[in-house]
């Protein structure tokens, strides 16, 4: 009996570290086309001048940074990374973790980015932006798909965390996500999009929650039941009037993602992670 075995693809460190080099300097310098286009459809909904004023600037800040290959924002994040890597891989030169570090530091080093991390307790910076936070999931096959996503303070401040009851239901995840938004305010530079990770436990619902920031805003949600969930949040979120930049308005978020799990019979754990209007998130293939 012969056994057929799936070569062996080898990816250098130096490739990994190139990629995620890139990626962090086009996610923080240019906005996807995705929120862009949403932006221009809110603009033309809205009815005060102060809301238009705030989504032109918007529209204007990205163009500005696009053209000027400048931030977005001064705040350019904690650097986030999903990776899901190929089985049929063996990655050379370095290992994979170090290599995906390196990408970051050279990312804001030769970026020119604001470098926002620093030790929780004395708050020394600690020089270089990481350490990055790095999601790995294995996965078949024998390419990498990577994602970075830098995560504003101000943003991340605003999201929560709760763990209900059982007989909580739908209704009881509804207000949780109105009520995250709703105690934010203009704090984390609305418009938002609204990431709602449903299920798991508690560490798990938080990552789906991020995760959800990742799906872009023409993207479909193929489960009809939290597609219907999305869409009565937002109109919830939307009927509070914080509004863009919380100068009032019918646009207080562009979007609502959900993505759920099953979760411990005793257990409805709900984790909101809030988005500014800067969503910043690029993938690649190797």
């Amino acid at each position: 009996m012969i056994l057929l075995m799936n070569p062996i693809r080898k990816i250098s460190a130096g490739t990994i570290t190139d990629t995620v080099k890139r990626l962090f300097i086009e996610a923080n310098t240019e906005l996807g086309k995705d929120i862009l286009a949403a932006v221009r459809r809110a603009r033309r909904k809205e009815k005060t001048d102060r809301a238009v004023t705030a989504l032109k600037q918007i529209e204007e800040n990205a163009r500005i940074a696009l053209e000027e290959k400048a931030a977005l924002c001064q705040d350019t994040g904690l650097a986030v990374v999903f990776a899901e890597v190929g089985q049929d891989i063996r990655i050379t030169g370095g290992d994979f973790s170090e290599a995906v570090q390196e990408g970051v530091r050279r990312a804001y080093r030769d970026g020119y980015f604001r470098k926002s991390l620093c030790d929780p307790l004395t708050r020394k910076n600690t020089g270089d932006n990481t350490p990055a936070v790095i999601h790995t999931e294995i996965v078949p096959g024998d390419r990498i798909h990577i994602t970075v996503m830098p995560k504003g303070g101000g943003s991340e401040n605003s999201s929560r965390l709760y763990m209900l009851l059982p007989t909580a239901g739908t209704e009881g995840i509804r207000k949780a996500v109105i009520e995250s938004v709703e105690n934010a305010g203009p704090n984390p530079c609305p418009p938002l999009i609204v990431g709602v990770g449903i299920g798991g436990n508690m560490d798990r619902a938080a990552i789906l929650a991020k995760k959800a920031l990742i799906r872009p805003l023409d993207g479909k949600q193929r489960d009809r039941r939290l597609a219907k969930l999305e869409r009565e949040i937002l109109a919830d979120i939307n009927r509070l009037g914080i509004g863009p930049q919380g100068y009032g308005g019918m646009t207080t978020a562009l979007a609502v993602h959900v993505m759920m799990e099953p979760c411990h019979i005793a257990s409805l754990p709900v984790a909101v992670n809030i988005q500014c209007h800067s969503a910043r998130h690029k993938t690649a293939v190797i």
